[in-house]
């Protein structure tokens, strides 16, 4: 059953990917709520609608999680099979979206944590001295913020990509709002020294 659930949700995001809604001028669309009650009556391949709807929003958020686009598909695909397999136990159907989050969040650090285990986890910018990081070639947003740890990154992302507000964060993190809140002051002080270091400011 876990593999037949694995590639059921995997040819899904494979088709949402890849094809486009055709809608008519009369289409509704659905909420989130009535999408998982027909997934839960039996009509599986509306799962679907819900991968369609959240899987280019959450694929940007985990690739700049975890820095490669590769793990995020990965990490991605894993949280949209442990949602599905989760459905029966969910209650708060009319937000997928933060309930769906939390998975994610919880894969991609399960990753990171592996990553760095296995020794492959990608060069630890956060800890080298400003001097040598502001010499780095590549000066975009996503490479600024791969200087920062990634519990900083973490929240950095969710509140100014995500534009989720800081109790809405310390929900899904389980992490008290004070403590976000130093996190991001702390992030945004170490991308200002970067900054000035590379003539930015």
């Amino acid at each position: 059953m876990r593999n037949s659930d694995a590639a059921m949700v995997g040819h899904i995001a494979r088709q949402s990917d890849r094809d486009s809604p055709r809608e008519g001028l009369c289409h509704v669309t659905p909420t989130d709520s009535e999408v998982i009650a027909r997934v839960l009556a039996g009509e599986v391949d509306a799962y679907g609608i819900l991968v369609e709807r959240y899987q280019r929003r959450f694929t940007r958020f985990a690739t700049r999680l975890l820095g490669n686009h590769e793990d995020a598909e990965e990490a991605l695909q894993d949280a949209f099979l442990r949602a599905y397999r989760a459905l029966a136990r969910y209650q708060d159907r009319q937000r997928f979206g933060p309930w769906f989050y939390r998975i994610l969040v919880n894969r991609c650090r399960s990753m990171l944590v592996q990553r760095r285990r296995r020794g492959l986890l990608e060069r630890d910018f956060s800890r080298e001295p400003m001097s040598r990081v502001a010499h780095q070639p590549d000066g975009d947003p996503a490479w600024l913020l791969r200087h920062l740890p990634v519990d900083q990154r973490e929240v950095f992302l969710l509140r100014y990509v995500e534009d989720m507000s800081f109790e809405d964060i310390a929900a899904l993190t389980g992490v008290n709002v004070s403590a976000l809140k130093m996190r991001v002051k702390r992030g945004l002080e170490r991308l200002r020294r970067l900054q000035k270091e590379r003539g930015y400011a």
